[in-house]
């Protein structure tokens, strides 16, 4: 007979509080920049703002805080207090976008040292906190700040968006900026992250930014000469909004009969093949773009992915797939704690696979329908390319796209990364077949850079020359007499050009 226990018998409880240092392990959760400062814009959001501005302020050619500004319902005391606390217990609104209560101390002690909220409200004095990591990891000590200071950060942002209530969250000692400035350093910085930051908060707040009344602004101010060198409104970025379908019969919906939480609904989209505009090219790779696209609250919470229901293929990257979660999501759907994903149970597939539209057309069918558009106009077009292995680190990201966009990728493989090594003099390039790395030789990467800073993405054209002259070298398993004789001839006139590149530099110092 067996003795197995079905329940653990326990004899009573004790409490066990978190160490200090969980405030250290919070703050080590993959936070991606842009994704945290969508996770303060969401409580900008709750709050009732119809305007955010997201602040950089710079000294010169030196950042030195970030702030994030609303024109909310604002906190007084109490609600600050418990906002400032990790995992503070709050009655979040069934349309709330927030729900565990660490999002503004884990997304903002991510990518700063310290984290300042400010806020008032129309019926209460300005107060602040300020979570300083040293404190924090010492037992949860949180700032008091001065109520003068914490008045007059409010009223630097007063008419810009704040009138009468409102709140302020300031990062400093963010980790993200450019220790020294010169040289041009924090223009490239801005210029890129500013880029970056608009188009995920256009994609994943799309739906808000398309009212009337909600604005996002990012601006750039010198704090000492009050220069402002950018103030741009962040525009929507709806991911279904082609200009023309890509198959006549869709939009459709389809329902799926998912038992525990009853019919849901999926709203069936293609693409028009061949789309370069922002709204298809913001979400990642082709692999990426397809699939589903979860919404919480009109707020997107994943962008692409088939969740487990199949496997993403080149063939289907016109697919795009609208699903507003319910409110009770029970067991089926589960977010990440970043709202950067959602998590499905087998419910969900099950329901996929008997989901139909009106017309009784299954859902299947429309994956069908995504896969002939895509085909019918390579048809077209009179080129069908053969999958390859992709590109991986060390060609830049902008790179990486436009081949993933022209080159059916294989998926679940690993990529081909390029790096700068040291080897013999006499060789411009080693193929590492175990780790699929194309190394180039450190000796000529000067010349090759012509002087300019090197860095992982660096030297674009050479590398993705490499990339298109070898990829086909790693899809064999072995290398036979023609391509051994191939990579001779490669490696012998590569050599000659960089050492060719290497002369003239010498001769231009000289």
């Amino acid at each position: 007979m067996s003795d197995w226990k079905f329940d653990v018998p326990t004899t009573g409880s004790k409490h066990l509080p978190p160490d200090a240092r969980y405030v250290e392990a919070l703050s080590s959760q993959g936070y991606g920049f842009e994704v945290a400062i969508a996770d303060l814009v969401d409580n900008s959001i709750d709050a009732g703002a119809k305007d955010v501005v997201i602040h950089f302020l710079r000294d010169g050619e030196q950042l030195v805080s970030l702030l994030v500004v609303d024109d909310g319902r604002g906190m007084g005391e109490e609600a600050l207090d418990i906002a400032m606390t990790v995992g503070g217990r709050r009655d979040y609104d069934a349309a709330a976008l927030g729900m565990f209560g660490t999002g503004l101390k884990s997304a903002s002690l991510s990518h700063a040292n310290a984290v300042t909220v400010v806020s008032t409200t129309k019926r209460t004095r300005t107060v602040g906190r300020r979570w300083l990591m040293e404190h924090a990891k010492a037992g949860f000590q949180c700032d008091i700040v001065d109520p003068d200071y914490a008045q007059t950060l409010i009223d630097r942002y007063y008419d810009k968006p704040i009138t009468w209530q409102g709140t302020v969250v300031r990062w400093d000692g963010v980790k993200d900026f450019p220790k020294h400035g010169g040289g041009g350093q924090t223009d490239r910085y801005l210029q890129r992250t500013i880029n970056k930051l608009g188009l995920h908060l256009g994609l994943y707040l799309h739906r808000f930014l398309a009212r009337p009344n909600f604005n996002i602004t990012i601006a750039v101010e010198d704090v000492r000469t009050g220069t402002v060198y950018l103030d741009f409104g962040v525009e929507p970025l709806d991911p279904f909004g082609y200009p023309v379908t890509g198959n006549a019969d869709y939009p459709r919906r389809f329902t799926a009969p998912v038992e525990s939480i009853g019919e849901l609904s999926l709203d069936a989209h293609v693409w028009p093949a061949k789309s370069n505009v922002d709204e298809y090219k913001a979400v990642g790779s082709v692999i990426d773009r397809q699939g589903f696209y979860f919404y919480r609250n009109d707020r997107l919470v994943q962008a692409g992915g088939w969740n487990n229901f199949r496997q993403p293929e080149q063939h289907l990257s016109l697919a795009r797939v609208a699903v507003d979660l319910p409110l009770d999501m029970g067991e089926v759907f589960r977010l990440t704690v970043k709202k950067a994903g959602v998590e499905t149970s087998p419910e969900f597939t099950t329901g996929l696979e008997k989901a139909t539209d009106a017309g009784g057309r299954s859902f299947t069918e429309f994956l069908t329908d995504a896969d002939t558009v895509y085909r019918d106009a390579r048809k077209r077009s009179g080129t069908t390319r053969k999958p390859v292995l992709g590109p991986g680190k060390g060609i830049a990201p902008e790179v990486r796209q436009v081949i993933e966009e022209e080159l059916p990728v294989l998926p679940y493989e690993e990529p081909i990364a390029v790096r700068w090594q040291k080897l013999d003099n006499d060789l411009f390039f080693s193929l590492d077949r175990e780790d699929r790395t194309v190394i180039l030789n450190q000796h000529y990467r000067p010349a090759i850079l012509g002087g300019r800073r090197g860095g992982l993405n660096d030297a674009p054209v050479l590398k993705s020359l490499m990339y298109l002259l070898l990829h086909k070298v790693f899809e064999s398993d072995h290398a036979g007499p023609r391509e051994k004789d191939n990579l001779l001839l490669w490696q012998t006139i590569l050599v000659a050009a960089a050492r060719s590149e290497l002369d003239r530099v010498d001769d231009d110092d000289s």
